[in-house]
Formats: C-alpha cells, structure tokens, sequence
C-alpha cells in the first residue's frame, strides 16, 4: 500500500477541493489544502470505521428488540388463546385478520380454513341481519347481545354471548371490526334442564333431590305427604332420617351406594320410615346427575307406594343377596358361600377354587356404545357362567365388570382339582368369546382370569380373595385375555410392587426424581442441543433407571404429576441457557407419557408452564411414543395444531417399532421422527437394518421431516446415516446423559473444540 501512495504526488488544489467538498461530508469538518494523498485515505477510513460502528449498534438494537418482540408476541398469543372469550379480528371488506383458539373452537371450523378469506364468501347465507350489524360497527358503532343462537357448519346450534367493536389503524382510521364471544350454550341447556326439572317436580310421584352428600335441597309436595315431613323439614336434613335400619343392614345400604356410583342408578323395593315412625314399603329409584366434569353433584329419587308388604319385605330380601341387573349371588351371599365352602374343604380334603374375572376393555364398550349396551352385555355373561358351571357352583357379580366364580368339590389332589378347574375354564372362556348381538351390533369379548385354590397356608377367606385378585392381576399385566394361577412367587413380586408404588407416592412428594441431559448432534458437527431423561435418585443416592419405576407410575397415575415436574424442570433450564451466548440456541427434547398427553387439560397445563418460566417454545420438541396415536387420532392431531401453533415442535420416538401405520404419519403435523437404536446397534453388520433405515430416511425426506437416529456409538454408524441424509444423532459417541453441571461442562467443552476446528 505505501508503494502505491508513494506513486501518487500530491493532488493539484482544484483537484483537491473537489474531492474535500466530497469528503467534508463524510467527515463533517473541513480539510488542509496541503493534505497528502494517504492523509484523505486515512480519513475516509476513519469515517467508514465510524459508520460502521453506528451500523453494528443498529443492527444489535434490531436483534434485542426483535427478541422482545418475539416473546412478548408469544406472550399475547398464549394469552389469547387462552381467554374465556374468544377472538376473531376482520378487516372493512370483512375479511378474516385473526381468530383465537376459542372462537374457532366455538364455531367448530380451522383457522386454515378461515384465515384470509372473506366471512360472506365462507358463510353466505350469513344472514341479513348480521351484514347489517357488520356495517354499522364499521360506521363507528359497538353492538353487543346477551344471547344469541347461531347455526354451526355441522348443522348444530350453540348460544353466544358477544360484543363487536370498530379497531382503528396508525391513522385513526377504522381498520375493520373485533368481535368478542363467550359461548353460554352450556347455561342455556342448565336453564332448560332446571325449568323442565321445575314443571317435572310438579308430578304426584314423590321426588326428591340431594347433593352429592345425600343433604336433601329439594322436595316436592307429593314427597311431603308421603312421608309426614314438611317441604321445610325435609331441605338441609339427610336421607337417613327416611332410613328403616330393622329392615336393611349397612350392607344393603352399601350394596346400594356401590350400584348408583359404579352404573349411575339404581332401583327397587325398600323399606322407609314416615315421620310419625310408621314403617312403610316403596319402589325406589336413584339416579346420580353428573356436571361437566363428570362428577356427581346430585341424586335424584322417585318413589311410589307398594300395596303388598309381603311381596315388598321378599324382593328386598332378594336384594339384599343378589345383584338386581343379572340375578347373580352379590358379594355379601358369595361371601358367605365361600365360607361354608372353605370349611367344607378343610374337614373333606377336597379341593376348591375361585376364579376372579375381569371381562377386557369393558370401559370402552360403555364410553362408545353407553351403558345400556353394557348392561345387556353383563347380562349376557351371566347367562354364560351359569351354563358353564356345575349346580354346586357359585357365580357371583361383585360390581362393574367384575365376577367371581366359586367351584366347589374339585378332587383330593391338586392335580384332578387343576384339570377340573380347566375343563370349567374351557367352557367359560368358549362361551365368553362367542358373538355378543346386542342391537344389532356384534361384541367380541375377552376376559382377564386370576386363579387361587384352596384349602392352602391362608386361612382367611378374605386372604383367598386377595390371591386371586393378584393372579388377575397378573393376566392383565401380561397382556389380557389370559388365565393365571397364584403362586408364592407371583405373590412376592405382588409385595416388591406394591412396595415400589409405596416408594413412587412417596419420591413424588419429596421431589426425588431429576433430569440427565443427552447431547444431540447436527450433521455438520454442531451441538442442537439435547434429550431430557427422567431418573429417580432415592435417599440412599441410588440412581434408579426408568425402565424400573415408569410403568408402575404409568399404572398408578404418577407419571401425570412427575410429567408436569419434568416440563417445568426443562422450561426453566431453557430459560437457564437463554442467559450464555453458548447455549442461547439449545433445544430440549422430552418424551410424553401416552396417559399425560390425553389429559383434557394437557395442552393448557404447558402452556401455562411456558407462560410461567417465560421458554421460548420454539426451543421445545415433545416426543410422542406411537402408542399415543393409536386412540383418537383426530384429538391427538388438534393437540398438536394447537401447540405448533405457538411454536412447540413434535416427534414421533422410536419409530418403527411400533404401529408405524402410514396413514397416520401422512396426517400428523410433526416435525421429526427418531430412528430406534435398535437400527443402529447392528447396522454395519445387518443388511436389514441398513434397509429399514434407508426406507425411513426416504419416508422422512418426501414428508419433510427430520430425523434424529439413536444409540450412535461409533464413527461408522454416524458416516453412515450422515451420507443417507440423517439430519440428528445421538448416543454414546457423544456423550452419556449426564445431570445439568457435567452437561454444561460437555457444552463448553464442544464448543472450545467445535471452535478450534
């Protein structure tokens, strides 16, 4: 450079002026007429340095409050969705600009299917009315309603309460409208309902309604005069002033209360006692009412008067013993069968049984096909056991779908008592799993058997009931449909889980579980960021692996809390990391239980969580097992549109291991699936794996998708799955899951060496 100012002499002074008006402007001062060549490069220079400064401070300027501007966006969108109310915002032409969650929900349409489009060509028979409403809250007026019908796409209808308001742009100028709306279609059906409960109350028959405690709130005048107690009387008093205790025992009381809350009713003969103390038969019925939650609030009861004492005291006697839906032995009757059986069998030295049984996924039948079907179905099974069993046998409804089979008379030895009990079993399970035609529709049943013989140690017959209910258990666990007998050791393993449900409940409280963070790989090298991995340390320090204590928490509900917990631990070590410029751009990866991501509540509840530690959800990926998808799809879909919509990200893990359908791939708005490791392990060794990854990879890639492979532990592996077009890696080669200090040890570590690379 300085030979090539040297070649340049000094500039003529018209030559000079010329490029000093140029450069005063620059620099703002005015220059020597005698300055040297290298003297204006010097100070263009330093000019160029001093705009680019300005410029540098800009741009950070833009970044920090693009930043801010984001969050705060993130911020405003959960809180809208979440509102009471919903939210939609039109421009003048009545074109859709926004819609929250709610209202879309409200109206039951898709934002895609609203955003940008004009109301009138989505709608339009939207009625004439609502047009004129549309143009004078764009003249300047607000209009409100308290209730209103609309008729919904599906043909529907639902009661809005709403308020529609002009915005105004920069200018002040209206830019279009805002519409607020609460739905009340819930209220106005309970308005109906009580005015319908309010004439019905007007019927002879005696009526009553109770909380969910049994306190009396209402009573007609029918109800009045039947038992002597005036209406006053009657409200805030409980129903066990009516109670006859000389003619039912706390058992029938019992048997009674367990048949309204397992099937929602219950009716038949019983004695009350009228004020003045007089005894008097009637034909009760009760029926709980639910609230939105599904939880009891109230029982309703009619009864009418019966006209034969006699005929009223046997049928309530048959009550008493027997289970009013399928004319089996109750608890209370087989309990004492059981009794004189098992004395029997002492003193002869023969053998019996008793077979608990629980018809599979029977709760299904009743939430998709309603209880009526489910009652025809348990009456069906009933007319199956008592074909099966000998006239010395005992079949017995405990309740729900639970039966228990007593078998008496087996044989001296336990091997003519096992095949005795097998040739039972044989009919049974034929029976059982024959067609069931109720209304036209055909059922296919299983059932889930635990066995326990007896004479044995335990003498107790409730100790009897107890073996039998753990081998049931078994059955269950070990896939249903089966049959499994009790023995010592299934007895052991029983104790060692209930222990370990015990030390669950009890690490639950004392927040004894914490994260291990495994690192995840880019394909050029750089770290993404990492998966979250629960681990339970006890007090005693042991470290103890998911794989022991997740599906007993699954079982017992646990992993629901213990989920949440791990959210909010990984939402704030987010924010943790937003502070170091290292790990400004981690992302977090975490699996989802299949049972917390069917809770209603679930997106809410992480929502709130972001909202509360201030993550940014972009930087969040929720990994979903396949065993999520295989129950309403469709839910499990408006979930995941309602969570990307803020900018949470989905991944299907261990993919093709499981379901693996097509199907719902093509209809998941996912971002990224992970290769099991059990692809990896052997893939430099096993064509077939390698063939499996390869169609994987194509899969993900004309879906668009990411894909992440697991259990990398050697260069060949990851050389492999790079030139195949994998995206992700994880395993050993990389690192261990560690806890948060050693991870954040490993991230400075990468990145001092990612740097001198």
């Amino acid at each position: 450079m300085s030979e090539l100012l040297q070649s340049f002499p000094d500039f003529k002074p018209k030559t000079h002026r010329l490029l000093r008006r140029q450069l005063s402007l620059v620099a703002e001062k005015d220059l020597d007429v005698e300055t040297k060549w290298h003297s204006l490069l010097s100070l263009v220079n330093e000019a160029y340095l001093s705009a680019d400064r300005e410029r540098r401070l800009l741009e950070n300027a833009l970044d920090i409050n693009a930043n801010e501007l984001t969050t705060a966006n993130t911020k405003l969108q959960l809180f809208i969705n979440n509102a009471p109310a919903g939210i939609a915002m039109f421009d003048t032409n009545m074109n859709y600009l926004f819609a929250s969650r709610r209202w879309l929900d409200d109206r039951k349409i898709s934002s895609y299917d609203v955003i940008g489009n004009n109301q009138y060509e989505l709608f339009p028979n939207t009625p004439e009315k609502w047009r004129e409403i549309h143009r004078r809250c764009l003249n300047g007026e607000t209009v409100s309603n308290d209730e209103d019908l609309i008729i919904l796409p599906d043909g529907s209808e639902a009661w809005l309460r709403w308020e529609m308001l002009p915005w105004k742009n920069a200018k002040g100028q209206i830019g279009g409208i805002i519409i607020l709306s609460e739905n009340i279609t819930k209220r106005k059906i309970a308005e109906s309902e009580l005015h319908i409960a309010s004439v019905a109350f007007q019927s002879r028959d005696p009526m009553l309604v109770t909380n969910a405690k049994g306190i009396i709130l209402k009573a007609n005048e029918a109800f009045s005069l039947a038992t002597g107690y005036s209406v006053e009387e009657l409200i805030g008093n409980s129903t066990s002033i009516l109670r006859s205790e000389e003619h039912q025992d706390p058992v029938f009381y019992r048997n009674m209360w367990e048949a309204i809350l397992s099937e929602g009713r219950w009716e038949g003969n019983i004695w009350n006692r009228r004020k003045d103390g007089a005894v008097y038969p009637v034909w009760l019925s009760i029926s709980a009412i639910r609230d939105s939650k599904n939880e009891i609030n109230h029982f309703l009861a009619i009864y009418s008067n019966i006209r034969d004492p006699r005929e009223a005291e046997r049928k309530i006697l048959e009550l008493a013993f027997y289970d009013p839906l399928t004319d089996l032995p109750n608890r209370r009757l087989l309990l004492d069968r059981l009794q004189q059986s098992h004395l029997h069998a002492i003193r002869s030295g023969k053998y019996g049984a008793i077979l608990m049984i629980d018809l599979d996924h029977f709760k299904t039948i009743n939430d998709v096909y309603g209880h009526d079907v489910g009652d025809e179905i348990l009456i069906e099974v009933a007319k199956c056991m008592r074909t099966a069993l000998r006239d010395s046998d005992t079949a017995a409804r405990l309740g729900g779908d639970e039966f228990v089979v007593l078998l008496t008379d087996l044989g001296s030895d336990l091997g003519s008592a096992g095949l005795a009990i097998k040739v039972v079993l044989d009919k049974l399970i034929t029976l059982l799993s024959q067609p069931k035609i109720i209304h036209g529709i055909t059922h296919h049943l299983t059932a889930s058997i635990g066995v326990t013989t007896f004479p044995n140690e335990d003498k107790d017959i409730n100790a009897l009931f107890k073996q039998a209910d753990i081998a049931l258990y078994q059955a269950k666990t070990s896939g249903r449909n089966r049959v499994s007998i009790f023995n010592t050791e299934m007895h052991d393993k029983f104790v060692e889980r209930v222990s370990l449900g015990d030390r669950l409940k009890s690490a639950v409280n004392n927040y004894e579980f914490i994260i291990h963070y495994q690192p995840q790989v880019n394909f050029d090298g750089k770290l993404k960021g990492a998966e979250a991995l629960l681990r339970w340390q006890s007090p005693d320090q042991e470290l103890i692996p998911p794989l022991s204590f997740i599906p007993m928490a699954e079982e017992n509900g646990l992993i629901i809390p213990i989920g949440y917990w791990a959210l909010n631990t990984v939402c704030q070590q987010l924010v943790a990391w937003q502070k170091n410029p290292q790990t400004l751009e981690l992302c977090i990866a975490i699996n989802i239980s299949a049972l917390q991501f069917r809770q209603p509540d679930f997106s809410n509840q992480l929502k709130k969580i972001l909202l509360e530690t201030g993550a940014n959800p972009h930087l969040l990926t929720l990994e979903l097992t396949e065993s999520v998808l295989l129950d309403d799809l469709d839910n499990v879909i408006k979930i995941i549109l309602d969570l990307r919509a803020i900018g949470v990200r989905f991944s299907i893990d261990d993919f093709g291991t499981g379901y693996s359908s097509l199907t719902y791939l093509k209809r998941l708005p996912l971002d990224e699936i992970k290769i099991d490791k059990s692809f990896v392990t052997d893939l430099m060794n096993d064509p077939g794996d390698r063939a499996i990854i390869r169609s994987i990879l194509s899969l993900a890639n004309s879906l668009s998708l990411n894909v992440t492979a697991e259990g990398i532990e050697l260069p060949e592996q990851r050389d492999f799955l790079a030139k195949e077009g994998c995206s992700t890696f994880q395993g050993y080669l990389y690192g261990r899951p560690t806890a948060i200090d050693e991870f954040n040890l490993f991230v400075e570590h990468f990145s001092a060496a990612s740097n001198a690379h």
